[in-house]
């Protein structure tokens, strides 16, 4: 079976010839080829050179990190913009809304060390800020570009399967982009009529997305919250966020389409809540050492039809880790498979910066030779 025939026979639950293998290398390709990213733009083309690594390094091709595959405007009555500048002598980028109840702006500075865009300004900090914000996110409309989602598929061919990225819900914005954990939890008890209001606002003009999606032809859409249960225990989600994952998950199952969310934190508790809604898959599960539970803990509280994508964490790829703790979680999380068949070997978020290099083609060889039916 090709790599896109193994991932899609997993979501179709049937057993493929061998368990999987597909990573996000994109931060640590980046790194690697000294590429400074931007995160103001969105790639038009496909990256050809990350995907042409995946092709020969035969590892299965899934994120498409900073592309985006639909168009979104805003009324007349909202500006957006963004500019540039340094901050302590490093990139930083601001992204700025005005409505005519406001403005409210946040800011990234380039972290050279982590290869990263680290938050220095949320932009909401009162309910002015988040009447704004409510303003301009409620009232948006989307435009298909499938052309470009096209062109990443063709691309990769059978070397992966393309995921269509529809980013997050009303209250992942406002945790991962505009408030922070801190100002969303005082902001739920200072003005919580205000917050639900937002939120279901925003999340309603989400579905308009959702439903665009299910007009594409794209297998699989994932969804980015970045779900942790230290921040999005299951009675959070129940009271802000899974009314909406529900209709979502039933919209784009009647399309026909599958549907991974993004699962990069505490497990404990996430991967239930997130298997209620009825998802297909949880992506990036990172267990322990990192995370809070081990392999089989995480198929236990998955059940045996919920699928995982992940399993690797990020500590082990670093070349100051020995290479059997590498192994050990690579046997580890192929060790699911007699369980289960609703697996697929992954990084647990993405293969990070400084990654010793080996160690991927390691895991190829390891789900070839062990990961097997």
């Amino acid at each position: 079976m090709t790599l896109r025939e193994r991932i899609l026979s997993v979501y179709a639950g049937e057993r493929p010839d061998a368990v999987p293998c597909m990573l996000d290398l994109s931060h640590w390709f980046y790194h690697r080829q000294k590429q400074p990213w931007d995160l103001s733009v969105a790639y038009e083309k496909p990256e050809y050179d990350l995907i042409d690594y995946h092709r020969r390094n035969r590892i299965g091709f899934y994120l498409p990190n900073l592309a985006s595959f639909y168009a979104t405007s805003y009324p007349d009555d909202v500006r957006l913009t963004t500019t540039k500048s340094t901050t302590n002598g490093s990139p930083a980028i601001r992204w700025r809304i005005e409505t005519p109840s406001g403005a409210i702006e946040r800011e990234r500075v380039w972290n050279e060390v982590t290869y990263s865009w680290q938050i220095d300004a949320w932009g909401i900090s009162d309910e002015q800020g988040l009447k704004v914000f409510r303003e301009a996110m409620s009232r948006r409309r989307f435009e298909p570009q499938w052309e470009k989602y096209r062109a990443w598929t063709e691309q990769v061919g059978d070397t992966g399967v393309v995921y269509l990225p529809l980013g997050y819900s009303g209250m992942g914005y406002l945790l991962n982009l505009w408030m922070g954990v801190e100002g969303v939890s005082y902001a739920i008890v200072d003005f919580e009529d205000a917050m639900r209001e937002t939120v279901e606002a925003v999340n309603a003009n989400l579905l308009d997305l959702v439903d665009l999606a299910c007009t594409s032809p794209a297998e699989v859409v994932i969804f980015t919250d970045n779900f942790s249960s230290d921040v999005q225990s299951p009675a959070f989600f129940a009271k802000w966020t899974r009314a909406y994952y529900l209709e979502l998950v039933r919209r784009l199952h009647a399309a026909g389409k599958y549907v991974a969310v993004h699962i990069d934190g505490r497990l404990k508790g996430a991967l239930q809540m997130i298997r209620e809604t009825g998802a297909d898959c949880a992506d990036a599960v990172t267990p322990k050492p990192m995370g809070d539970l081990t392999p089989a803990q995480c198929r236990e509280e998955a059940g045996p039809g919920f699928m995982l994508s992940g399993g690797i964490p990020p500590t082990v790829w670093l070349p100051n880790v020995p290479l059997e703790s590498f192994r050990a979680s690579v046997m580890d999380w192929l060790a699911l498979r007699i369980s289960s068949a609703r697996l697929i070997a992954n990084a647990g978020d993405q293969v990070p910066p400084g990654a010793e290099e080996s160690r991927i083609a390691l895991l190829r060889d390891l789900v070839e030779e062990y990961g097997r039916y």
